[in-house]
């Protein structure tokens, strides 16, 4: 959410809104790279605030794990309340930079330029995410703080200093996933993020928690699923698939997808 009006702040600046015409294609592309560079600023800071004030003071004080789900809540309703007071509930229109050409077509499928844009990035973070949490120094301590934090901390891992860098960069994927949206749904809401955020934590339970791969394939599975929903019960019911499809993983398999694999890594 707060990448998206970011983005969309900075296009304004620069004399682009809703209501502009699509613009050259050197000039969109210089637009884009712009509002991903903003808003993965705006995002990652964002991450790292609510990091240091709500959660760190939690874990000084060994607060049990309910406690930072309520945090959680409460920190993401005071961020899009705080949006919603300054935007007076309204939606803020995002101009359109990439023209609704169609590259492919199979039957009444329509694969336009966008689409690509987007699976690509997709594609792009996920294998960057990937190398770095299992292939660097520092993907190894993330690693570790997730599996025993006491443990890490004994063998001289800054668990405060792991935790702060799983934020920010969760806030800078934030960022690019924002710019995406904002060009895919050609707008932002002060409530936005609660609703992909609550789909966001779908995703990853069906894929299973801890697993960066498993995310992607429950993310996936959760878009085939609420789309064939749509479909058959109508759009309003999308998000209630999601719902419906959250509580049958956590009743029948809680490890999602891919947790046992997980599992079986760390043994």
């Amino acid at each position: 959410m707060v990448g998206t009006f970011a983005a969309i702040g900075v296009w304004g600046v620069l004399g682009y809104n809703n209501n502009s015409a699509t613009p050259g294609f050197w000039s969109a592309v210089g637009l884009i790279l712009i509002g991903l560079v903003v808003a993965v600023v705006a995002s990652g800071t964002t991450a790292l605030i609510v990091e240091l004030v709500a959660y760190r003071p939690l874990r000084r004080r060994n607060a049990p794990p309910l406690a930072f789900l309520i945090t959680a809540i409460g920190a993401s309703l005071v961020i899009s309340e705080t949006f919603g007071v300054f935007t007076h509930r309204n939606q803020v229109g995002a101009p359109r930079l990439v023209p609704p050409k169609d590259l492919l077509v199979f039957g009444n499928t329509h694969i336009r330029i966008l689409d690509v844009l987007i699976i690509g990035l997709a594609l792009v973070m996920m294998f960057g995410l990937d190398r770095f949490v299992n292939q660097t120094r520092m993907g190894r301590g993330i690693r570790a703080v997730a599996q025993s934090p006491d443990n890490a901390a004994l063998m001289g891992v800054n668990k405060n200093r792991v935790i702060s860098l799983v934020f920010l960069i969760g806030g800078l994927m934030a960022g690019v996933a924002a710019v995406m949206y904002a060009l895919k749904v050609g707008n932002a809401r002060y409530d936005s993020g609660f609703t992909l955020g609550i789909e966001a934590f779908t995703a990853a339970v069906l894929g299973g928690i801890g697993n960066l791969r498993g995310a992607l394939l429950g993310g996936l599975t959760l878009g085939l699923a609420e789309n064939y929903g749509g479909e058959l019960f109508g759009t309003q019911w999308q998000t209630v698939v999601a719902f419906i499809l959250l509580v049958l993983v956590l009743m029948f398999r809680p490890t999602g997808i891919l947790g046992e694999a997980l599992g079986r890594a760390r043994a």
